[in-house]
């Protein structure tokens, strides 16, 4: 294997994983390196007086010119964090102050974004901001329209995420940038699962600040970054979340994970690299699931069109999502929505916000799947389907 990326098998010890939208397997080159450096001995980024600490700092500097080359963002745009989570609750909360005192307490989002997301806003309602969610139609996105006419003058965020979790739906990221040009609200964007796999959408320079999570990149978890990026010759004016240490421009602060970091950046760089052939592989197996699959009158959550190549969500007439998982257990490991809110056995808000029906709902199930996936036994999937049908 090409040390920076050839398309990888994950061995199969047991059912597929078919799970990736949750956390994907790692890049085995990614692997190497981060052992390299964990091998190599310590070093602190913050240390500026040996060798140890200038090689550590050299290492966070590549990685920052790997994840920014991704949305042609600049190097000091990049800050590291320990994922999309807290890159997004940075984000939002870190906006906060500036909003209240500039008299901007009106905040636009969609009814399905991710809980790190949705989560944070609730902590600014409590405090006095109004949020308006915007509401998608059967096709999973949200309209660019629908996001204007949610805008007010005293808007201060716009949040909007970028590939949804659950149904793999790519929202309408440059139609939105295009009608924020004229105004002054920052624009913030989830892209955990769409970072690395799509990239027209993220490389506005009208958004202000992404959250991104590298092992939904096939880098180590524990690891993301927030970009902030200038307009003008000022970036979005935020403030800490928590305190002590001074790394990251102020705003993330604790020794920088140096491993985890290159790891992120080189998966950045092979992400980038190797994009063509990995979404061949992955339309590749979704084109072979949907032969096997289309015969049972499988109802596709999501425009087709729209869905990035690794994700299907679908419902089964009569066929609850648990049952189905249990008959497909040592075949495929699936899930029936977002992995952080699986244990809380609630109907999917991103699928009711789509409108379908509970049925629909109760029967959805996500199947994502990446480069390194094995080959499917699709048609012993959809036969165990229909014996539950």
């Amino acid at each position: 294997m090409n040390r920076i990326g050839a398309v990888a098998h994950v061995e199969n010890a047991g059912p597929v994983y078919l799970d990736c939208n949750a956390t994907a397997p790692i890049e085995p080159a990614v692997l190497e390196e981060m052992n390299r450096l964990w091998t190599e001995g310590p070093g602190n980024a913050g240390s500026r007086t040996h060798e140890y600490g200038l090689r550590a700092k050299k290492a966070v500097q590549k990685a920052r010119e790997q994840v920014a080359s991704v949305v042609h963002a600049d190097p000091e745009d990049v800050l590291f964090t320990s994922g999309a989570t807290e890159s997004n609750n940075i984000a939002i909360l870190g906006l906060a102050t500036h909003a209240a005192e500039a008299g901007r307490r009106h905040i636009v989002s969609t009814a399905i974004e991710h809980k790190a997301v949705l989560e944070p806003l609730e902590v600014l309602e409590r405090r006095g901001f109004e949020v308006t969610f915007v509401r998608p139609g059967e096709s999973g996105a949200v309209t660019a329209d629908a996001v204007s006419d949610a805008l007010r003058p005293d808007t201060a965020l716009v949040s909007v995420m970028h590939v949804n979790n659950e149904t793999g739906v790519l929202q309408p990221l440059k139609e939105i940038a295009a009608i924020l040009e004229d105004h002054p609200a920052y624009f913030h964007v989830d892209a955990a699962q769409g970072f690395g796999k799509e990239f027209e959408g993220l490389r506005s320079g009208r958004i202000d600040m992404i959250g991104v999570s590298s092992h939904k990149v096939f880098g180590p978890v524990g690891v993301g970054s927030l970009i902030v990026r200038r307009r003008g010759f000022r970036r979005a004016p935020l403030k800490p979340i928590a305190f002590g240490g001074g790394q990251e421009r102020g705003l993330r602060h604790g020794t920088l994970p140096v491993p985890l970091i290159a790891g992120m950046g080189l998966a950045a760089e092979i992400a980038l690299r190797n994009h063509a052939i990995r979404r061949a592989r992955c339309l590749k197996i979704r084109t072979v699931a949907l032969d096997a699959l289309g015969p049972l009158g499988i109802h596709l959550n999501g425009a087709p069109e729209r869905i990035l190549p690794h994700v299907l969500n679908f419902s089964v007439e009569g066929v609850d999502a648990e049952a189905l998982m249990v008959v497909l257990k040592d075949l495929i490991a699936v899930s029936n929505g977002s992995a952080c809110t699986s244990q809380s056995y609630e109907p999917s808000h991103v699928l009711t916000a789509m409108g379908l029906s509970d049925a629909e709902v109760a029967g959805a199930v996500r199947m994502s799947w990446c480069h390194m996936t094995p080959d499917v036994d699709w048609l012993a999937v959809a036969s165990r389907i229909a014996s539950i049908a």
